[in-house]
């Protein structure tokens, strides 16, 4: 129409318009003012693409070949790490009375002038009866028939071996505590790819010591840093496989961490039946840490943490070597920029002025605030106990039933973790609530087992594969749990707070992963009361899970508020968007 008028007020001979034409027009007119009025109302609602903030993620992408390739390496520390904390179940079996060992009183017959058939020994070898003096004292000496030399044989533990393998097993668990610890605060200087490369070497030199250690306190205290370096390892992993992935892959990536720890449970048994003797089983656990070394050749550092802490060029030149060459593996070096070198200058100016984190108070304060932290300190608390505890707490069903029991635990821990991750994808909104239900449940069916066993009668083989089956769905429950709170659990606060809030739920949790052993002893009493306490923590962890609830946030432009006849010309574009902040770093220690 504005050419058109253009056109006519032009001519040279223009004719005069009629009242009919120019009534038309002047209705045109005003409605040509009432869109541009309602354009120039919208216009400040429309805003352009924010330029990028990270060239990392926008060159290499949220995950890829070289993504996957690093996340296969790391995840193998996780093995290692599992084979050292259970190790403890075929290095320290149990042993029978009268048939693998006896009560040698041949010491009692030298320091004493009586003979030998003043005394007798208990049906379990472990005490000496004086029948002249009607006293009885702890057999000190022991006479072993057994083709493995354990750790129960080395250190004469076959009449205390419950009390002393938790205390084992306890300075295991304090190594796990100090390690991630020690690991966290390790990069803040040192990169995560050499932080990883000293536990690892560290790891080879003090499993060897834990194997050869002819001194039951020396043993323990090898074990406990053998348990320091392979947390400072698996550790320092998550720190880089988190760094170059991004979005739903980097907590795919995190929920399936465990998996290979699983991994490592089941191939437990075959790699003991090479062995016949414990320290040799240390041998055997620690050098495929070598291995873990030479794949450092393949395994790419901290990207982001290396522009934070870079002082000089060489130090850009590094990362912008290792992201061109993950880009060229992903096939993604047409999206290089032509400035790449100064984006990267940029991005490291950027995250070296980040704010420091919130203090730990401010952690209690916002919406929901308290309930969050109350119930995930605590579920995370109940999870990790019972993941490790009933583990080992398959010897209470018998010594010949340790490796299929064994690897079926590893097989329900599996299970467990990709119900996490179908929980995360599929039902994001009430997965806490999904995965706190299954803890529940899972837990009253472990409870069953105070209904046979009493059972005397029953088929041995059938009682043990119903213990089994009542203990490997709860243990499925809390893998699936666990892994959830360790992946996901940095979305229940703020940007500022996600990295505090996630060490103090994990410092938390393996401060009280420490009495794990300990519920192990309850079987003396009755096996079912050992798997029971596992399953109420399932149970009241379940419950602490389902109180918890993802924050949603609106990632819409604030749009004005338009008037009442504009409604219709309204884009759905514009409706608010609800989403979840993921796309964060969560360091798992």
């Amino acid at each position: 129409m504005v050419n058109q008028a253009s056109t006519i007020q032009g001519g040279a001979h223009s004719p005069a318009p009629s009242p009919q034409l120019s009534h038309r027009n002047a209705d045109n007119e005003r409605l040509r003012g009432g869109s541009i009025r309602r354009a120039a109302t919208v216009t400040p609602t429309v805003t352009a693409p924010a330029p990028s903030s990270d060239v990392i993620g926008d060159v290499v992408g949220n995950f890829g070949i070289w993504q996957l390739r690093t996340i296969l390496i790391i995840f193998l520390c996780k093995i290692p790490a599992a084979w050292f904390m259970a190790c403890i179940i075929f290095t320290a079996p149990e042993l029978y009375p009268r048939t693998e060992f006896r009560c040698d009183t041949s010491y009692l017959n030298s320091s004493s002038s009586n003979s030998s058939s003043n005394y007798s020994v208990s049906d379990n070898q472990c005490y000496v009866l004086d029948e002249t003096t009607n006293s009885r004292s702890e057999c000190e000496q022991f006479e072993y028939v057994s083709s493995f030399d354990s750790l129960i044989m080395q250190f004469n533990l076959v009449c205390l071996r419950d009390i002393f393998i938790a205390w084992t097993q306890y300075w295991h668990l304090f190594g796990v505590l100090v390690g991630g610890v020690l690991g966290t605060k390790m990069m803040l200087g040192i990169s995560p790819r050499s932080t990883y490369c000293v536990g690892a070497i560290a790891q080879i030199f003090c499993g060897v010591v834990t194997g050869y250690a002819r001194d039951f306190s020396l043993h323990c205290a090898f074990r406990c840093l053998s348990a320091v370096c392979c947390a400072v390892m698996f550790t320092a992993g998550q720190a880089i496989f988190a760094d170059i992935t991004a979005g739903m892959h980097r907590i795919g990536a995190i929920i399936l961490y465990d998996t290979f720890w699983s991994v490592g449970v089941i191939l437990l048994p075959t790699l003991s039946s090479f062995f016949n003797s414990w320290s040799l089983i240390y041998v055997g656990i620690t050098f495929p840490t070598v291995m873990l070394i030479v794949l450092l050749y393949w395994t790419p550092d901290s990207p982001r943490w290396l522009l934070r802490h870079a002082s000089d060029r060489q130090d850009i030149d590094n990362v912008e070597q290792m992201v061109r060459e993950g880009a060229e593996i992903n096939d993604r070096s047409f999206k290089i920029p032509s400035d790449f070198r100064l984006q990267l200058e940029l991005l490291s100016e950027k995250l070296k002025a980040q704010p420091a984190p919130a203090p730990w108070t401010q952690l209690w304060q916002g919406k929901r605030a308290k309930t969050h932290m109350v119930a995930s300190h605590l579920a995370l608390a109940f999870f990790v106990i019972n993941f490790m505890g009933m583990l080992l707490n398959i010897r209470s069903f018998g010594r010949n039933y340790l490796v299929p029991n064994t690897i079926a635990m590893g097989f329900s821990e599996i299970i467990g973790c990709f119900l996490a991750l179908h929980f995360t994808l599929k039902h994001n909104k009430w997965k806490w609530q999904c995965a706190g239900t299954f803890n529940i449940l899972a837990g009253m069916l472990g409870c069953l087992g105070w209904l046979f066993t009493g059972a005397d009668s029953m088929d041995a083989d059938l009682k043990v594969s119903l213990w089994m089956i009542i203990a490997t769905i709860p243990k499925a429950g809390v893998s699936c749990a666990q892994s959830m709170l360790l992946a996901c659990m940095n979305e229940l606060v703020p940007a500022n707070k996600k990295q505090l809030f996630v060490f103090s739920v994990v410092t938390w949790a393996r401060v009280w992963l420490l009495s794990a052993p300990f519920f192990n002893v309850l079987k003396k009493i009755d096996t079912a009361l050992s798997l029971t306490s596992y399953c109420v923590f399932s149970i009241l962890g379940g419950i602490c899970t389902c109180l918890l609830l993802t924050p949603r946030s609106s990632t819409a432009p604030v749009v004005p508020q338009l008037e009442q006849q504009d409604k219709k010309e309204q884009s759905p574009l514009n409706a608010p968007v609800w989403t979840i902040e993921s796309d964060v770093h969560n360091t798992r220690l």
